[in-house]
């Protein structure tokens, strides 16, 4: 498996609004084309409106490619900087505990 969490933090509320749009535009297409991605979810921050948590789970490192690859991820990615005040990727190594 091949993992990440990416932490969003979202420059205002207009902006924060527009890239919900964005992920909620970018998400069909991800459940639909892409049997490799095994988790995609995007979590709202309880007590910071303006951050959003993704967590991304794949069958292997070749899934995350072909998921990095996609028509709506490269728009997703083009599209998203217009928003963002930052941003952080951090790889995870293999899972251990319940449900592995």
């Amino acid at each position: 498996m091949f993992a990440l969490v990416v932490r969003f933090e979202l420059q205002d509320a207009e902006a924060a609004e527009a890239f919900d749009r964005l992920v909620a535009e970018t998400a069909p297409g991800i459940r639909e084309q892409e049997p490799g991605t095994l988790v995609y979810a995007v979590h709202a921050v309880q007590d910071a409106p303006l951050s959003r948590v993704f967590y991304e789970l794949y069958e292997d490192r070749a899934a995350f490619d072909a998921h990095e690859a996609q028509p709506q991820t490269k728009r997703f990615l083009a599209d998203r900087e217009q928003y963002l005040s930052g941003s952080r990727v951090e790889f995870l190594s293999a899972p251990t505990g319940k449900g592995v």
